[in-house]
């Protein structure tokens, strides 16, 4: 048996995955997932005005199946050999927090209500407060603070939520003393250091969704934030100036959990992170490597030497933050707010007879979970350019290049032969161009790449998708062998944490998983695909031009 033993625990959009991996080699020996029960039946959501929230009591009793899962399929002893324990969260994922650390939806008069729980990634309801954050950062004469955010402050991050609820919900603007990243919350539930003071923020979090930045002296300055709204005023005296890098402990297990999980009080906890920059890690990022993390959404991180910065910010992208994802490494990080979903958005809409048809419900959730695949096989047939159809990934907005969650996607080129595998291939043509449309914008703002490397559920489950994706980027793409490589990656964050690693870098290459295949891109493909790309871009900007959500 294992000498020393890790926990990364990985809080995904649907479910918490956790892993219990050997610290001398990264071998996973057993895992738990448990999916999220109040948000898998649709509660506190309304997709139709982009709310998405998520109550907190899925998160604690998420981890605590998911870990109990994972030590029940290891072998006996296995807990009392924990030496770290590390948990990666969707960001931003804010919430309100009272005076003690706890989320407001935890507190009676609270347990039902949206604006108390936490605010997914995802959530576009603060879409003009972002556009006012901007406009003020630019006019206002001093600091703009939106510098290392690519320039643009986008509805999808933390201040623009806050300010969102702030003004929507005075009980939760009453009873709010602080707020806390969905990473920050986590841990500080670990450790029970929940008071809103001592919590250990993540650098990685607090840089690229709170515009923190060392040389602002931490957070937004008091005088900005109380011009962009006075109800905003006082608040930064009560979040945090310190942040800290996922290598760093943040304190030790505390009595109350270690009693649930059945695992040792010594065990280190490190400060949290984001689930992407930290599935970076377990992809085995290094300086000049590109890792998509490809889910329901997809983040492209990179990282340099810090000395890149110094050559001025990368433009439209979600931040470039000192150790966000490797310490003493410029992190950068860019993306698509939506991948993965646009192919279950179709899906669900092809399914739709299902749920009122007189059919048994296994089969129907039988024929719905084989669409994608189908639809794969016989898209991968057509050639490319044949259907005439070009689409536009932006069914969630545009994360990057240049942040606009008011954009919308789009098909063009619609006939009455354009049948579901067609628009299927549009689909993940689109998905992939806007892949491009990130890797060009590093370009050109003098960022290298010299390799590709995808983590996450579609690298791993749809070769159709990488092959469109390697063929369009016209670069080749090496798949991660890890099933989990955000949780992977978490473990080795606990591991750098409990002292058992002199560094994550470290950690990071002995625990690496490796890869399990390369796509090479073909040629003719990406000749093809140029002309296609061109159409796609101007498809994008007719786009902009004409229609915007109107939420």
């Amino acid at each position: 048996m294992a000498k020393n033993l890790v926990l990364g625990i990985d809080f995904g959009t649907d479910s918490v995955r956790a892993v219990l991996v050997d610290a001398a080699k990264g071998r996973v020996i057993s895992a738990g997932v448990h999916p999220y029960k109040r948000w898998s039946r649709g509660l506190y959501c309304d997709p139709a005005r982009n709310r998405f929230r998520q109550h907190p009591l899925d998160y604690r009793e998420g981890l605590e199946k998911s870990v109990k899962t994972a030590l029940a399929g290891a072998p006996a002893g296995s807990a009392v050999l924990v030496r770290g324990i590390a948990v990666d969260t969707t960001a931003s994922t804010p919430v309100a927090l009272d005076r003690g650390g706890t989320p407001l939806a935890l507190l009676p008069g609270f347990a039902e209500n949206p604006n108390a729980m936490f605010i997914l990634w995802k959530d576009h309801t603060a879409i003009s407060e972002a556009e006012e954050i901007n406009r003020l950062a630019r006019g206002w004469g001093g600091t703009d603070f939106t510098i290392y955010s690519g320039g643009i402050y986008s509805s999808e991050w933390f201040w623009s939520k806050i300010l969102h609820i702030l003004r929507e919900d005075r009980a939760v603007a009453k009873a709010a003393y602080s707020w806390a990243e969905h990473c920050d919350w986590m841990t500080a539930e670990l450790t029970g250091t929940t008071d809103p003071a001592a919590m250990r923020r993540s650098r990685c979090a607090a840089g690229h969704k709170a515009m923190w930045h060392e040389s602002f002296g931490g957070l937004p300055s008091e005088e900005f934030l109380a011009r962009l709204d006075p109800r905003l005023a006082g608040l930064r005296e009560r979040l945090y100036t310190e942040t800290f890098t996922a290598d760093m402990p943040a304190g030790r297990l505390c009595a109350k959990w270690a009693k649930k999980l059945g695992l040792p009080a010594e065990a280190v906890v490190s400060v949290g992170s984001i689930d992407a920059h930290i599935g970076a890690v377990g992809g085995e990022i290094a300086p000049g490597v590109m890792v998509k993390v490809m889910g329901t959404s997809t983040c492209d991180m990179i990282t340099a030497p810090l000395a890149a910065e110094k050559s001025g910010p990368v433009r439209g992208i979600c931040g470039q933050v000192d150790g966000s994802i490797l310490p003493g490494m410029l992190g950068m990080e860019a993306g698509q707010s939506a991948f993965g979903d646009i192919y279950a958005w179709f899906r669900d809409l092809l399914s739709w007879p299902l749920s009122f048809a007189k059919i048994d419900r296994k089969a129907a959730a039988d024929i719905t979970d084989r669409i994608i695949s189908e639809l794969s096989r016989e898209a991968a047939k057509i050639p490319i350019g044949e259907s005439g159809l070009v689409a536009v990934d932006w069914l969630n907005g545009r994360r990057t290049p240049d942040a606009d969650a008011t954009l919308t996607g789009a098909i063009f080129g619609l006939s009455l032969g354009s049948d579901a595998p067609r628009i299927f291939r549009a689909l993940v043509e689109s998905s992939a161009f806007g892949s491009l449309a990130i890797i060009e914008r590093f370009r050109r703002e003098g960022v290298k790449i010299r390799e590709v490397v995808a983590v996450g559920g579609v690298a791993k489950k749809s070769p159709f998708v990488m092959q469109t994706v390697a063929d369009v980027l016209d670069l080749p793409i090496k798949a991660a062998k890890s099933e989990q490589p955000a949780a992977l990656g978490a473990a080795m964050c606990a591991a750098a944490a409990a002292g058992l690693y002199p560094s994550l870098r470290d950690a990071q290459k002995a625990m690496g998983g490796g890869f399990e295949k390369t796509y090479i891109p073909v040629r003719e493909n990406a000749r093809k695909y140029r002309d296609l790309y061109r159409k796609y871009l101007a498809a994008g900007s007719f786009i902009e031009k004409e229609f915007r959500s109107s939420l």
